[in-house]
């Protein structure tokens, strides 16, 4: 099977919001292709992360999405590897990992210390792909996340 892996164009972005969709998905989000193209177009239109496509003869078949952000601790620029999907009838013929080693590839030539991600405790597939590749798991650091609630007037004081 011929994959090629590359930055997204344009005329990619339907089929990757697509993909996206699913992904969102996988996480147990409600279907919304319109939320998904709404948020692929602007990621990519305002430059606001690295959107890189696997292609195989019928089309898409896969994207990661990195964002640009930086460790403090190391002040240096880092990547989130925030996304990485491939498709259902696509999975276990490599195109995950040629989409890790692309996106490796993009964070040294853009002079990123590292990249980092996460991924559902219970994604043990993708776990396994992650460490044969040498990704290392994190066993210092818990994470958290908090929802931020808009203020009841709409407006910001």
């Amino acid at each position: 099977m011929n994959i090629t892996v590359r930055p997204a164009q344009a005329s990619d972005i339907p089929a990757t919001a697509a993909l996206f969709d699913l992904y969102r998905q996988f996480y147990e989000q409600p279907a919304d292709l319109a939320l998904a193209q709404n948020f692929i177009t602007q990621r990519w239109t305002r430059e606001e992360s690295v959107l890189l496509v696997a292609e195989g003869a019928t089309g898409l078949v896969g994207f990661c999405q990195l964002y640009p952000t930086f460790c403090s601790v190391e002040a240096k620029p880092i990547y989130t590897l925030y996304d990485l999907f491939v498709a259902p009838d696509m999975r276990k013929a490599g195109v995950g990992r040629l989409l890790l080693l692309a996106a490796e590839a993009h964070a040294a030539q853009q002079g990123k210390a590292r990249m980092d991600l996460t991924t559902a405790r219970t994604n043990a597939t993708a776990q396994r792909l992650y460490e044969s590749l040498g990704w290392v798991r994190d066993e210092v650091f818990l994470t958290y996340n908090r929802r931020v609630q808009a203020p009841a007037t709409g407006r910001v004081r």
